[in-house]
């Protein structure tokens, strides 16, 4: 008969249960099992060793394996545990428990015949005792999963060197999300019988040791999420046991290792969200047992080398968020065993052919955003064991087929942003699509029809996507998706109002939604209260509508407040100042009135734009802004308000765009404004400003400031001649890849990486002859706006400095003096107007190398003599030129007399090319214009009909000239 356990350690046991909080109340956060229940101190239960989790050696009786994992303890452990009183314990497992942020008492060391210890997830925090080295028999250390809001385990003053070097023995070991913050120690070849090494997330840093190669019976090694950089060493390939290998989440930058094709047991690598770059090499060929590739989020390139095809066991494929190049390798024989195939933003194209329909494992299938084509639905319709199917910005084309509706395991299916076409039966394909949360129709050729009523209870939608899909009323079976998180319906017809079912406390699921651009004229239920659970992060987009009435009330819990262009009135009410996390509220172009509410430059920490452009708003602007303020945006143009500039907007030092134009603002220049490091935009137009602007005395001001607009107004002086000098960003001629000046918003609904929100920065400029309306401003884009002031004295030779300038006025002013020469050195400029003030002498010739200038007006001036020609001159009528009596030569009726006449003998009159220098000015002028016009046509700008005609006429000449020629060599 086997000894009884001893009593000494059933008491310990006991002990140990009565400092527990335990039992079926706390097992809600572990799912977990109260093991200790039946530990009993009454006859019959008097035996420990026959308790739950508890072995004991069968000879001596003594208790020597405990195994309380997941058994719903809670509370702290210290130093006076009766557990460290088990000194014959050689096994311990107190994992997924939560002993409240407590340390790792030093009397561990009391139980030094362990050879098995487990804490992880047991909410632990602090220093690792220096204790645990002496735990010399230790096999396996397991101190993963403590990282908790309360703290995390530390082993900083217990160096990983330490470590290492003592516990030698060890098969496992386990240290993930234990804060080490070192390098791995090149002892780690003590470790020369561990089979197990996993320092995921421990803040190690620097390379890997090249010593590693040393750890021969490793099947299992995870560095991943650490900040480890340089080369992957050699050595590596060194590990032909190795059958897992994470190193994700790093620094680590070089060619594919070429090490790694000699690890041919590896069955997992995972090398994503690193900076490994280059093409891959055939020996990856080599790894024939793989069954989980990922190498998403690097910078390879190229093809993929058909040596791919050899990797037969694949399950897990993930190169998405590459560079890749060519067609994917779709050979069906070699991918048959795939259940994830992830291709996403990797650069593959061509037609993905119908052997797809032969991946009959296949779960998920992400292959958006890439230049794929054809017809996808139509094969993929019988792989019935699809998940997830996301193929968004590609270029699939054909119809939504009736065999979507054999995949009845999908849960999301994402087609947005293609070329499918036809009607489309939703509340039909949602009956066979049971567990679907997750559906994106938008922006194809599809026109969705619902039945006006629909049974989809059973479904738990949580985002559905049906932008741009022809709808004219909300579809009726989402008011039965209590589950739904997020809905775009934008791009629509949908009339009427907005129905009550929407503001029902059972849709509080939602975090937001996009009804945007739609005809909607208000709300079925008053006072409008949007839903919305107070923790959740909530977006709303009621933009682009006919709604009527106040301001829907948002939840405290929102982000991004968009209702611009609408009809709504009343007040800005008090209940935005209860906003305190929202980061957008734009209320543009509606009706709203009265005073700005005092608390608007200080609600929110967290505002990045504030947008009330074109309402009549009135009063002073709150002198409120906080300090480290995030705002970037700040429109309130087109309104009603009068005052001064208030003087906090100083503590915004992220703001990039200021426009408080067409107001009836009364005050001197903001130089202060020039200490904002980030100021690209500055539009003061149509005020009561007055004044001179003051020259910096010291530092320069404004050196990021690219737009501003000081015209209408009433300022004085001369031109600060100065201030052009330190304008540094007008001096650079941005020859990038147009970029728009712009906002990323929330991301709605935090669902879908690719259902993100911007605001773009607009404005309206008088540029080109007229006021032009930029829905985008380019980042190319610089301009000087000063028309319409009272500025006297000539032109500073300093603004010739300002290379990157593209739009220069000046007009209607009291200007004088000569046009300067050197304004010939602004090559970048598209639109000149110094019309209106009183100028004299000629107009420089060097003008004429102004080859992207497509607006060109000095009329109203005193100006006298020739008017240059050549090249952009050629193509300005009479206008540009009006109401100065001294000018002579093309395109005015008034010749030249002799000595005045232009000397160029290529403007010989009556010749075909007497409008210009040379042959090919009609190419240098068309040049300038599509060069010039870069901006411009992206941001609605027209050829003006005479320019047209110009072209159109200059055409004509060549091809006549042309044809003459023929017949004369016939």
């Amino acid at each position: 008969m086997p000894p009884l356990c001893h009593d000494d350690e059933r008491s310990a046991l006991l002990q140990f249960k009565e400092s527990r909080i335990s039992g079926d109340f706390y097992a809600w956060k572990f799912d977990c099992r109260p093991t200790m229940a039946s530990w009993k101190p009454e006859e019959g239960s008097v035996d420990c060793c026959s308790w739950d989790g508890v072995h004991c050696n069968k000879n001596t009786g003594h208790v020597i394996k405990l195994d309380l994992s997941h058994s719903c303890l809670f509370g702290s452990i210290n130093s006076s545990s009766s557990l460290f009183k088990l000194v014959h314990l050689e096994w311990l497992n107190l994992a997924l428990n939560d002993f409240n942020s407590s340390e790792i008492p030093p009397e561990i060391i009391n139980l030094s015949r362990l050879s098995y210890l487990n804490l992880s997830g047991t909410s632990l925090s602090g220093q690792i005792p220096s204790e645990i080295l002496k735990l010399s028999n230790l096999m396996s250390l397991d101190l993963s999963l403590n990282d908790v809001p309360g703290g995390r385990l530390e082993l900083q003053k217990l160096s990983f060197i330490n470590l290492v070097e003592k516990l030698s023995n060890l098969k496992t070991l386990d240290l993930s999300d234990v804060s080490i913050q070192s390098t791995i120690p090149h002892n780690i070849a003590n470790l020369s019988s561990s089979t197990f090494v996993s320092l995921r997330n421990c803040e190690l840093q620097g390379r890997i040791p090249s010593s590693l190669g040393n750890l021969s019976k490793l099947l299992h090694l995870d560095l991943s999420l650490n900040e480890l950089q340089g080369e992957l060493p050699v050595s590596v390939g060194n590990l032909h046991s190795l059958e897992e290998l994470d190193l994700s989440a790093n620094f680590l930058s070089s060619e594919w290792p070429i090490s790694i094709g000699n690890l041919s047991s590896l069955k997992e690598l995972d090398l994503s969200q690193n900076r490994f770059f280059g093409e891959l090499p055939i020996s990856m060929g080599n790894l024939g047992s793989l069954k989980v590739l990922d190498l998403s989020q690097n910078g390879y390139f190229g093809e993929l080398p058909t040596s791919i095809r050899n990797l037969f066991s694949l399950e897990k494929l993930d190169l998405s968020f590459n560079n890749f190049s060519g067609e994917f390798p779709w050979s069906t024989g070699n991918f048959s065993s795939l259940k994830l195939l992830d291709l996403r933003s990797c650069g593959f194209w061509g037609k993905v052919p119908h052997s797809i329909g032969n991946f009959t494992q296949l779960q998920y299938l992400h292959l958006g955003s890439n230049n794929f084509s054809g017809d996808l639905l139509g094969p993929i319709g019988n792989l019935r064991s699809l998940e997830a199917i996301n193929v968004a910005k590609c270029n699939f084309s054909g119809q939504i087929t009736s065999s979507l509706r054999n995949l009845s395991q999908l849960t999301a299916l994402d087609l947005a942003q293609n070329s499918y076409r036809g009607m489309i039966e939703l509340d039909v394909l949602l009956t066979s699509w049971k567990n679907l949360e997750f559906l994106g129709l938008s922006l194809n050729r599809l026109s969705v029809l619902t039945k006006a009523t629909s049974d989809t209870t059973s479904q738990k939608l949580k985002y559905i996507g049906l932008r741009s899909c022809n709808l004219t009323k909300f579809p009726n079976f989402l008011q039965n998706q209590h589950h739904l998180r997020f809905m775009d319906l934008s791009d629509n017809r949908i009339q009427g109002k907005v129905p009550k079912w929407l503001l029902d406390p059972n849709m509080q699921n939602l975090n937001g939604f996009n009804f945007s651009h739609n005809l909607l004229t208000g709300f079925d239920q008053h006072p409008v209260v949007l839903p919305g659970n107070k923790g959740d992060l909530l977006t709303f987009d009621l933009s682009s509508n006919n709604l009527q009435g106040p301001l829907p009330v948002p939840p405290p819990g929102t982000i991004t407040y968009l209702a611009s262009n609408n009809s709504l009135t009343g007040e800005i009410p008090s209940w935005i100042c209860n906003l305190n996390i929202l980061e957008s509220l734009v209320l543009s172009h509606n009706n709203l009135s009265g005073l700005l509410p005092q608390c608007l430059g200080n609600f929110s920490d967290e505002l990045l734009v504030l947008d009330l452009q074109g309402n009549n708003l009135s009063g002073t602007i709150p002198n409120t802004f906080i300090k480290e303020s995030r705002l970037s945006v700040i429109d309130l143009s087109h309104n009603l308000f009068q005052g001064r500039i208030p003087r906090s907007l100083i503590n915004c030092s992220k703001l990039e765009f200021l426009d408080l134009g067409n107001n009836q603002i009364s005050d001197t220049f903001p130089s202060w404004l020039g200490t904002l490091p980030n100021l690209n935009v500055l539009i003061l137009r149509s005020n009561i400003f007055y004044g001179i602007i003051e020259e910096p005395r010291t530092d320069c001001g404004f050196s990021k400031l690219r737009i501003i607009d000081l015209s209408n107004n009433r300022f004085t002086g001369t031109l600060p001649s100065k201030s052009f000098l330190c304008w540094n960003a007008m001096k650079i001629v941005n020859t990038s890849e147009l970029r728009y000046l712009q906002d990323v918003l929330s991301q709605y609904g935090r669902t879908s990486n690719d259902i993100l929100s911007t605001y773009d920065y607009s404005m309206t400029m008088n540029s080109k002859g007229r006021m032009m309306t930029y829905n985008k401003i380019p980042d190319i884009l610089a301009g000087i706006i000063l028309s319409n002031n009272s500025f006297d004295g000539a032109i500073p030779a300093s603004i010739a400095n300002l290379k990157g300038l593209q739009v220069l006025n000046l007009q209607s002013n009291n200007l004088l003096g000569h046009i300067p020469s050197c304004l010939g050195n602004l090559t970048n400029l598209e639109s000149l107007d110094l019309s209106n003030n009183k100028f004299s002498g000629r107009i420089p010739q060097q003008l004429v190398e102004l080859t992207f200038l497509e607006f060109f007006n000095v009329s109203k001036n005193y100006l006298a003599g020739p008017i240059p020609q050549g090249n952009q001159f050629a193509t300005f009528d009479n206008t540009s030129f009006d109401g100065n009596s001294g000018l002579c030569g093309r395109p005015l009726s008034k010749g030249c007399e002799s000595g005045e006449a232009p000397t160029n003998e290529d403007h010989t009159e009556g010749s075909e090319e007497s409008l210009f220098s040379g042959a090919s000015d009609w190419k240098i002028i068309l040049t300038g214009y599509v060069g010039g016009l870069v901006a411009g046509l992206v941001l609605g700008f027209n050829f003006s009909t005479g320019i047209i005609r110009w072209i159109l006429e200059k055409l004509g000449m060549q091809q006549k000239a042309t044809r003459g020629r023929r017949r004369r060599r016939n």
